[in-house]
């Protein structure tokens, strides 16, 4: 069990955060929820390590048990002997014996079994550290992904807005700089080469003015010069 829920544990720490982010539909909950399996797992990982410990503490009471039944025996043997029960001091002896054997297997057990506890407290201690900086982690990854959102955000608006204004303000431009080189060409035109009926109706104006002036120097009794 305690192995699982290590293993588990393992599997989150050694996660890609990033990629998990990057491929979740919600990156925020995605991280929240990593965060809440590794709180999880270390609550559980806490319970088996105190189970791990209540097995020590266990054996070391049967083994200490064991001792004094050991002494006990041997104290009983004694007293036989020394009241010339020979028989009985040996019966006592034989369970004695019974009892070391039995020592000794515990004694095994509970090397291992400390062995366990040791080696869960060092991973717990490991795991509640991994746990601290993912919290920690947390924060700046949620910050960072806010960051990447809004920049992503201003880069559309920039790309699908702006450039949409930027090429019709061009458009728009040789638009105006085509009718202003075609008005000039007009004028150049025109006042290059005037028309027929401009040309006769300044002739004519001219001749209107001279008959003008000659009726008017008539009147006064002036001589044309």
């Amino acid at each position: 069990m305690a192995r699982g829920i290590f293993s588990r544990m393992a599997d989150i720490i050694r996660a890609n955060v990033n990629e998990l982010v990057t491929r979740a539909e919600d990156p925020e909950k995605m991280i929240r929820q990593m965060i809440l399996e590794m709180e999880e797992a270390v609550n559980k990982a806490t319970a088996s390590v105190g189970t791990a410990v209540a097995n020590e503490k266990r054996l070391e009471r049967q083994h200490l048990e064991k001792q004094d039944q050991i002494e006990a025996w041997q104290s009983k043997a004694e007293l036989a002997v020394e009241a010339g029960e020979d028989d009985l001091a040996r019966r006592a002896l034989e369970r004695k014996s019974a009892i070391q054997a039995a020592v000794q297997d515990l004694e095994a057990a509970l090397d291992e079994s400390k062995k366990t506890s040791s080696q869960l407290k060092q991973q717990l201690t490991q795991l509640k550290g991994k746990l601290d900086e993912a919290r920690t982690r947390q924060v700046a990854l949620v910050a960072r992904r806010r960051a990447a959102e809004a920049r992503k955000q201003i880069a559309k608006s920039i790309t699908g807005v702006g450039d949409d204004a930027f090429s019709s303000f061009d458009r728009f431009r040789q638009r105006i700089e085509a009718e202003e080189a075609e008005a000039e060409a007009h004028q150049e035109i025109a006042g290059a080469e005037p028309s027929l009926d401009d040309a006769f109706a300044k002739l004519e104006r001219k001749s209107s003015v001279e008959d003008e002036l000659k009726a008017l120097k008539d009147k006064m009794g002036k001589k044309n010069a």
